[in-house]
């Protein structure tokens, strides 16, 4: 039943490398997967948005009315609030 006194021959210690060798590659990977989401997440939660963006969005769903997008576009493009928006080319 036991052959060569019970002693493992080159076949056991290879399977048993082997077998390290998986283990070691299936733990390194789940490490990384783990890596990989929580950096993918980080990023996205920390990138930065664009004032104008957020106005135009605010301007599309109703929050706020034009004239005070117009307010608020100025404010954003750094004229001064008191100051008139800028006339559009004439035609004569």
């Amino acid at each position: 039943m036991f052959w060569n006194d019970s002693a493992w021959g080159w076949d056991g210690w290879l399977a048993m490398s082997l077998m390290m060798v998986f283990w070691l590659a299936v733990a390194g990977l789940a490490v990384w997967a783990v890596i990989r989401l929580t950096v993918r997440d980080h990023a996205a939660s920390t990138t930065v948005v664009n004032p104008r963006a957020i106005l135009d969005q605010r301007l599309a769903s109703g929050e706020i009315d034009s004239e005070e997008y117009a307010h608020l576009r100025r404010v954003i493009d750094g004229r001064s609030v008191d100051q008139a928006p800028p006339v559009q080319g004439t035609r004569g």
